[in-house]
């Protein structure tokens, strides 16, 4: 089994920052990649950024240059730094790993719960 855990968001006013953590934990073997989602009210679950093993960045057109995605492999781990934030950026946030558990080598899809990013004054 294998689980993610998320943390860091929060209520924060234009032009703040927030940092998402999401740790992967369990029978984990490898992972392949692992991102961030968005997901407004009445919207659809979109990329936000993402990183492979190997540190291929990718990033939505809507935060590039603002937030940036990274990785610490040995704890399983990813982060969001999230700069210069916008109302329009309130969302839901959902954590993605694409990754083999130990005694199964196909590749499978984790989500976390979510995690609220509110950006308001």
């Amino acid at each position: 089994q294998v689980q993610l855990v998320e943390s860091g968001g929060g209520l924060v006013q234009p032009g703040g920052s927030l940092r998402l953590s999401c740790a992967a934990s369990g029978s984990i073997s490898s992972i392949y990649a692992m991102g961030w989602y968005q997901q407004a009210p009445g919207k659809q679950r979109v990329l936000v950024a993402s990183v492979t093993s190997g540190g291929t960045t990718t990033y939505g057109d809507s935060v590039k240059g603002r937030f940036t995605i990274s990785r610490d492999n040995a704890k399983n781990t990813v982060y969001l730094q999230m700069n210069s934030l916008k109302p329009e950026d309130t969302a839901v946030y959902y954590c993605r790993a694409n990754l083999r558990e130990i005694t199964d080598w196909s590749l499978k899809d984790y989500w976390g719960q979510g995690t609220q990013v509110t950006v308001s004054s």
